[in-house]
Order: C-alpha cells, then sequence, then structure tokens
C-alpha cells in the first residue's frame, strides 16, 4: 500500500450514482475507498469495476464463513475489480487462510477484522483482539482492522502484529480522533459518515488530512 493521504473513504451510500459522484469527487484525497453490503446489494456486484476506474476498492464484507465459502466470496469481489477484502477472523485460521489465498490469486491485499469500532465490540471481540492479531499474521494476511474509537487497543494490536499494515476504522461520526488514531500506530484512517454526508466532502477531508499532518 502506498501512503498518500493515509484515508480510506467508506462509501457507505446506496445509490450509485451518488456512489460515483462521490468517487469522482474524492479522488486523490483518498488512497482507496471501501465498500461493502449496502451499496453492492443496492447498486449490483458491477458498481466495484466502476468505483476501482477512480479509486482502488476495498471490499469490506468482512468474510465469515467456512473456507470454500469464503473462497467463492472473495473470488467473486476481487474478478469483479476490488484491490483488497476485510474478513472476520474469529471463524478460525483455515477460513481466514482461504480468503488470504484468494487475495493471492488477484495480487490483492487481505485484512483481518481483530476488533470492530462499535461499543459492542467490547463484548467479546476486545478481550480476544491480540489472539486474532497473532492468528491474522500467522495466516499471512496483510494487516489488521482495529479500532479508531480506541487507540489504546491500537497500541496492544501494533505491539502483536509488528510491521504488518493496520487501518482503523471509527473516526469523526463514531468520536475517535484521525491524531490520535495515527499516533497509537493506524496506518490508514478508515472515514465515512463525517465525508460523505458533509455539505462539502473535499473540505471535510482536508480538515482530516490536516489533523494528520
Amino acid at each position: 500500500m502506498n501512503k498518500k493521504t493515509r484515508l480510506i473513504l467508506a462509501l457507505d451510500v446506496l445509490s450509485p450514482d451518488r456512489a460515483v459522484g462521490l468517487a469522482r469527487t474524492l479522488e486523490g484525497y483518498v488512497d482507496y475507498i471501501k465498500i461493502g453490503y449496502p451499496l453492492i446489494l443496492s447498486a449490483g456486484l458491477d458498481i466495484v469495476g466502476t468505483i476501482s476506474e477512480f479509486v482502488p476498492m476495498i471490499a469490506d464484507l468482512k468474510i465469515a464463513d467456512i473456507p470454500n465459502i469464503n473462497i467463492l466470496i472473495s473470488e467473486q469481489v476481487l474478478a469483479a475489480g476490488a484491490r483488497g477484502l476485510i474478513a472476520h477472523a474469529f471463524t478460525g485460521r483455515d477460513s481466514l487462510e482461504a480468503c488470504v489465498t484468494s487475495a493471492r490469486r488477484f495480487d490483492a491485499l487481505a485484512f483481518a477484522v481483530t476488533e470492530m469500532s462499535h461499543p459492542g465490540a467490547e463484548d467479546f471481540m476486545a478481550p480476544l483482539a491480540q489472539d486474532l492479531a497473532r492468528m491474522a499474521v500467522d495466516a499471512g494476511a496483510d494487516g489488521v482492522v482495529a479500532p479508531a474509537t480506541r487507540p489504546g487497543r491500537i497500541e496492544v494490536i501494533r505491539a502483536v502484529i509488528g510491521d504488518k499494515i493496520i487501518i482503523s476504522p471509527g473516526v469523526g461520526a463514531q468520536g475517535g480522533s484521525a491524531a490520535d488514531a495515527i499516533m497509537a500506530g493506524a496506518d490508514y484512517l478508515i472515514v465515512g459518515r463525517s465525508i460523505i454526508e458533509a455539505e462539502d466532502p473535499v473540505k471535510a477531508a482536508e480538515m482530516i488530512l490536516s489533523e494528520i499532518g
């Protein structure tokens, strides 16, 4: 991954026209665009390739099934043009390795979720996050997801994964600080509503960029 802005735009919208418009507008302000089930289910799988024409796209499907199903899901979205994917680690090493193997076939990136950014993640994910991070390293993942809403958790996970990539959701609408997340060890910030719901998305992106220097 080539850090230029260190921003990943979470394009959590339903309208394909709005999605494409935002991708065009924010090209150059973000390094990657992340899309998930809401947009893909609304617009169809072709939206993956369309968005990828502007900015490299990461498919955030939080894949979490048996290895065979994980391969089928991964290869569909990668063949459509995704340059990376996000999978849950809690389903076990064999399931995660299936996603990593699929990503390698397409020269794409694979990220494992160790801990999400919402409060509920502290119920079950946080106590296991370090173990999930170790497994992600062993499975050959390129990096992990760790919460910008809890910078201390980023520090803990960084100590486990070494120089693997950390992408951190939760900046802005969920209360996470861009500067704090970067200082804690995040490589990239995942930002959605604070940018896409702003009256001026470009200005909103520029404000976040100014926070992280």
